[in-house]
């Protein structure tokens, strides 16, 4: 899968969560966040119990309340949509602090945001303590299609390479005196972005002649085989399946 590559979200630990082979962890995940959505909005109780699980798993991976506080900020045009429901709502209304206020729309804003958040907390918690190579070993042990891993993989390989064309791109038009300050300097952009493309395409070309000259066949070789033994699959269960026990009961509730 190539050589790692370090990303803003990952925190070097040594903690047994950063120890969990990396497909144990995005299982244990995604269960989580299928569990937190399925669960009825109105167990208000249910998810400060969710709060508390991803808290937990947050103590023993040894992440900071303030790293991952945060990180959870990326959440906010959802939260602005949130709370424009209760306003646009239709249905009955209530007064609160004078205003007035769909029911409808604030079951619907409370929905979005203790879902969302806790969804967002739980792929934070995931990336800050796996690495981004690891991660694509572990979807491609998930048996992720190869096509979709690979892409993902020359994504985040590239990335940083084409940010870096476009701000040298940047740099020599300001050396030339150019500064965008209107829609009459669109047309520049425009091209500044049509000279991207070219360049990027004739790269991911070479990038591609490169790799078939090696003997490249539509796969990439597996270099590290990641396995978990049933302990580790146990340890990683342990969010998911309590959050399970907890969605059932604001079920029966």
């Amino acid at each position: 899968m190539g050589a790692g590559h370090a990303h803003k979200l990952y925190r070097e630990g040594h903690s047994p969560v950063h120890a969990l082979p990396p497909h144990c962890k995005l299982a244990a995940t995604l269960a989580f966040v299928v569990v937190v959505v399925s669960t009825p909005r109105e167990a208000v109780w249910a998810f400060g119990l969710y709060a508390v699980l991803i808290a937990a798993v947050a103590a023993v991976a040894r992440i900071p309340a303030g790293f991952l506080l945060g990180r959870l900020l990326i959440e906010v045009p959802f939260v602005a949509f949130a709370v424009l429901m209760p306003f646009v709502a239709e249905g009955e209304r209530v007064e609160v602090l004078g205003m007035s206020l769909s029911v409808s729309g604030l079951w619907g804003a409370w929905n979005v945001l203790a879902k969302g958040t806790l969804g967002v907390a739980a792929s934070v918690l995931l990336a800050s303590t796996t690495e981004l190579r690891a991660l694509l070993l572990g979807l491609q042990r998930l048996k992720l299609p190869p096509l979709l891993v690979q892409i993902a993989s020359f994504m985040i390989r590239y990335g940083d390479v084409i940010s870096d064309e476009l701000r040298r791109m940047s740099i020599a038009r300001r050396s030339r005196g150019f500064e965008a300050r209107g829609i009459r300097h669109w047309g520049v952009l425009a091209k500044t972005a049509g000279a991207l493309f070219i360049r990027s395409y004739e790269r991911g070309e070479r990038v591609y002649l490169a790799m078939v000259s090696r003997g490249y066949a539509g796969s990439m070789p597996v270099i590290d085989e990641v396995a978990a033994t049933r302990a580790q699959w146990a340890y990683a269960s342990t969010l998911p399946v309590t959050a399970l026990a907890v969605c059932l009961m604001g079920w029966t509730l």
